[in-house]
């Protein structure tokens, strides 16, 4: 398979794959930090911090790869990994901490559960990894805002934290249909292309 070629290391540590390694190593701080939310405003504030730098680090590890002309099969799967992985550990953290309700949690970790088993499924049938499309995009960008707005204020009772709950709940769930269609689509097409 291409992404376990021995060009690993060399694409591991490009400009956008190296983003996105950060992105993932962020999780370290972000643990901690949640931890200790309620110890004081300043917690807060490093964690609102931290989430912009992901943003921003996400932001351009795909305006570099697409500059560059450096897309790699490495690039395809540690991008969303790290989104993935932050999201989860926030989303546990919170809802340990009594932030998150039960319908809420469960319906993001098993839509990136879900998501994660059959990309891995895909990606050894067709050699190649699947991308994320633009619904998983804005997926992801309507639960960091989610979270955000828990961070800030953590009050489920004003139309924002509610508009984005159940908007990013509609997105989750909307993402994996999106997901599974389009992977069946890819593997019907390569079942085609073997016959």
């Amino acid at each position: 398979m291409k992404i376990l070629s021995s060009d690993l290391l060399k694409d591991a540590f490009n400009l956008p794959n190296s983003l996105s390694l950060f992105r993932l190593l962020l999780a370290i701080p972000f643990f901690f930090l949640l931890q200790n939310l309620d110890e004081g405003e300043y917690v807060r504030y490093i964690l609102l911090s931290l989430i912009f730098v992901a943003f921003i680090s996400d932001i351009l590890d795909g305006y570099f790869a697409r500059k560059k002309n450096i897309i790699t099969e490495f690039g395809k799967v540690i991008d969303p990994l790290a989104d993935k992985t932050l999201v989860i550990l926030i989303v546990t953290q919170l809802y340990i901490q009594g932030y998150i309700v039960d319908i809420y949690f469960w319906t993001i970790v098993l839509r990136d559960l879900i998501i994660l088993i059959g990309g891995i499924y895909i990606t050894k049938k067709i050699d190649r990894v699947l991308p994320s499309n633009i619904v998983g995009k804005m997926t992801v960008l309507s639960i960091g805002i989610f979270i955000i707005i828990i961070i800030l204020d953590g009050s489920p009772g004003n139309f924002i934290y509610s508009f984005l709950f159940y908007l990013s709940m509609i997105l989750s769930v909307v993402s994996v249909v999106t997901y599974t269609f389009r992977g069946i689509e890819i593997l019907r097409w390569k079942k085609n292309e073997v016959i």
